[in-house]
């Protein structure tokens, strides 16, 4: 419920504060006084698109605040999104458009995005105007209002619906898109496996490659290597002949074995002789090495050189295709490898999908079919209430009826098409309310609507900009008496030209203009009592002082009670 509303700089409004409250609010006023801004700047605070050109000749910015009583859970969390508050059950709305354009809102003092004030809007706020009973004729709206009345049966069973629609429609998809695609998923799986085949062929090890390099460098340079090492083993250890030929081992033992006699006269000697010791072990030692790598080269031929630079040439026509170095291809590989089982299960995914898809187009084809039940049946019992509402608003012979048709395909919203009819007189055929509905008289349905509705969906504001356009007389006045019934359940807020439908108020508002000054200004007074007998007059006969018209008005007040 809106307690207040304050608009500054919007239109012909400069600064001007609504006490709004609970049950049934008019606001009346004379033409071009600003009433349709008190409308616009609700729409403002519903997170409709603003309109720069809505701003207040010479002011920078339009603003409007509202003060909203709410104590709806999913308000709260809406609220609390955006890092707002709601105090004491108060929450406090802000929208400020900008002369260039520009708009901010804020949302329980916090600022906010814009697109939050329209998701409060959805748990806060009803309006109707020209534009609403223009979306009444479209078939969607006209479907969603059928499930609205509906109430949580059908908002449970169309929520599974959609869910499985959603699912169906998605593996479909998949399905086609595998089917199409499995010529091409066919070669890839055969590409996949010759280049497997490749490489499990040649087997590469990690880190083979550089110690292939290592060995041919080796077996390359084999005589060179051969040469060089059995010449230092001659000067280690000679095998010679010749008696005048000494290599390191002999001159080590005979400088050892001299040490050892002069360290009998002097024992300093004998670390010495310990040193050559050590060396003679490490020749000896040396030696041996050197006879044992001699004897591998021995080994090493060309045969085995000529294999080591074929096994690198095969690893390098791998790195060519599939990777920089040996790990490099392993890991293409095992990618390739899980690819191509997850390929050569397509036909198992297929026909897996396949058979989930006709289960999901069963409980789909279910689905609609409960859904069609519950709106038909639901279409039943709104024809027959929203009937009973026009007779009692001055269309005693209209006879209003909801048919539920099938479609011919399944869609997001079911298998139904739902179209509101109307038979404004008797023996007529029900027609669409959108060619057979005068707009006097689809305002009557709208507000007929909405009063059924209200007791399935109650909505805790409504808004009616001109609800009574095209009707007067008896008609008008059962318009009051239909927002004043609506009003025990809901705040209601009524913008009118007609003293038959404010006359029901408990609250008459009226915007008033003064062109004092060469400009426009228009602000908002609350009317009780004489002041607003005198509005009901103009609004009767144009006179606010004319003997006749105040009676009438007086007449009027007493049957609004």
């Amino acid at each position: 419920m809106i307690e207040e509303l304050r608009i500054r700089d919007l239109g012909v409004i400069a600064d001007t504060t609504l006490p709004l409250g609970p049950g049934f609010t008019a606001i009346t006023g004379e033409t071009g006084a600003g009433k349709t801004m008190v409308v616009s700047a609700l729409g403002l605070l519903m997170g409709e698109r603003s309109d720069a050109g809505a701003v207040r000749a010479g002011a920078s910015q339009a603003r409007v605040n509202g003060i909203v009583q709410s104590s709806d859970p999913e308000v709260a969390e809406i609220v609390a999104d955006v890092g707002g508050e709601i105090e004491d059950g108060e929450l406090v709305l802000g929208r400020t458009v900008s002369a260039e354009g520009r708009s901010r809102a804020t949302v329980g003092g916090a600022s906010a995005p814009v697109g939050s004030l329209g998701r409060l809007a959805g748990r806060l706020f009803a309006v109707h105007g020209q534009s609403e009973q223009l979306r009444l004729k479209s078939a969607a709206e006209q479907r969603d209002t059928l499930d609205r009345f509906g109430g949580a049966a059908i908002a449970e069973t169309l929520g599974a619906y959609r869910d499985c629609h959603r699912e169906r429609q998605a593996l479909e998809a998949g399905v086609a898109e595998l089917s199409a695609a499995r010529e091409e998923r066919a070669a890839e799986a055969e590409r996949l496996r010759g280049e497997l085949e490749e490489i499990a062929a040649v087997d590469p090890q990690p880190g083979e490659e550089g110690e292939l390099q290592q060995r041919i460098e080796l077996l390359g340079n084999v005589e060179t290597l051969r040469a060089a090492t059995s010449a230092a083993h001659e000067a280690l250890s000679s095998e010679s002949d010749d008696p005048f030929s000494r290599d390191a081992g002999s001159l080590v033992d005979s400088a050892l074995q001299e040490v050892e006699r002069a360290a009998i006269y002097d024992p300093r000697l004998e670390a010495v002789a310990e040193t050559l010791r050590s060396v003679s072990f490490q020749v000896a030692d040396a030696a041996r090495e050197l006879a044992a790598y001699a004897g591998d080269l021995d080994q090493e031929g060309p045969g085995e050189l000529a294999r080591a630079n074929e096994r690198l040439a095969a690893l390098n026509a791998l790195f060519r295709a599939y990777g920089a170095d040996s790990q490099a291809v392993i890991d293409y590989a095992a990618t390739g490898a899980l690819r191509l089982a997850e390929l050569e299960g397509d036909d198992e995914t297929i026909g897996e999908l396949t058979q989930r898809l006709e289960a999901l187009t069963v409980r789909e084809a279910e689905l609609a079919a409960r859904l069609s039940e519950q709106r038909r049946e639901a279409a039943d019992r709104l024809s027959e209430l929203v009937t009973a509402e026009l007779r009692q608003l001055a269309l005693p012979d209209a006879s209003f009826a909801v048919r539920v048709a099938p479609l011919d395909a399944l869609g997001s919203s079911g298998g139904d098409e739902v179209q509101l009819l109307l038979s404004p007189h008797p023996g007529s055929s029900p027609r669409p309310i959108a060619r057979s509905a005068s707009g006097g008289e689809l305002s009557r349905v709208m507000l007929a609507l909405e009063v059924v509705l209200a007791g399935a969906d109650p909505v805790p504001t409504f808004v009616f900009d001109e609800v009574d356009a095209g009707v007067g007389g008896a008609a008008a006045i059962e318009i009051g008496r239909r927002l004043a019934r609506l009003a025990r359940t809901s705040q209601v807020i009524v913008v009118t030209h007609l003293a038959q439908v404010a006359a029901f108020a408990n609250n008459h508002l009226r915007i008033s203009k003064d062109t004092a000054g060469g400009f426009t200004e228009s602000s908002c007074r609350r009317l009780e009592g004489d002041e607003r007998l005198a509005e009901m007059a103009r609004l009767l006969s144009g006179l606010s002082d004319s003997e006749s018209a105040l009676e009438h008005a007086a007449e009027l007040l007493a049957l609004g009670g």
